[in-house]
């Protein structure tokens, strides 16, 4: 098995239940650096996070984004389930979108096509690309209230870790399918 495959399999120890006395705001950050100073691979860091400093409830289960950490935190409504997923995050701070929003759709098997502002920065983009490995929202994508904007996965996976997206907080495919059958329409999303 390579190395990258062994990664994406074992993260799933970042997506078992976590007992609330064990959250707190302990992080971990795994990664080896060159002689210069500099990571070797992506970083993974995360932070343990409270759902109730950020939200008023768990109803249809919440969704916490946090773009500093490039970590993504779930709880479902009966706050039984708590899952932590490494994420790809925007290259810059002008295309992060910081705010609460709310899934409004979940599509299996999702084309892509470029924004305007997009195509802008990259004229050479396709205008539309259907689904498949080369699509840039992988297999799955919960789209969020504000427009352009998406939970999705990628299968880049170099990608994830990194600032590398557009707007879109990108995903391990084999991470967004299970936060895919996760949420409901009108889970809560925030993105810090």
């Amino acid at each position: 098995m390579n190395r990258r495959k062994f990664l994406i399999n074992n993260l799933s120890i970042l997506t078992v239940s976590i007992p609330i006395s064990f959250r707190s705001s302990y992080g971990q950050i795994s990664t080896k650096f060159n002689n210069d100073n500099e990571p070797t691979h992506n970083i993974s860091y995360y932070r343990g996070q409270f759902w109730n400093e950020h939200f008023k409830n768990l109803s249809k289960g919440v969704i916490l984004a946090d773009i500093s950490t490039r970590s993504l935190h779930f709880w479902n409504e009966k706050e039984t389930i708590y899952k932590v997923y490494p994420t790809s995050v925007p290259l810059t701070n002008e295309l992060t979108r910081k705010g609460t929003t709310k899934i409004i759709k979940k599509i299996v098997a999702p084309g892509w096509r470029p924004t305007k502002e997009m195509k802008k920065r990259d004229p050479n983009l396709p205008e539309y690309m259907p689904p498949g490995p080369e699509n840039p929202l992988g297999s799955h994508a919960l789209y969020l209230s504000w427009p352009s904007y998406r939970i999705h996965g990628t299968s880049d996976t170099r990608k994830i870790g990194r600032q590398s997206s557009s707007g879109c907080i990108g995903l391990y495919n084999d991470h967004i399918k299970e936060l895919f059958d996760l949420v409901k329409i009108g889970t809560q999303v925030k993105i810090i």
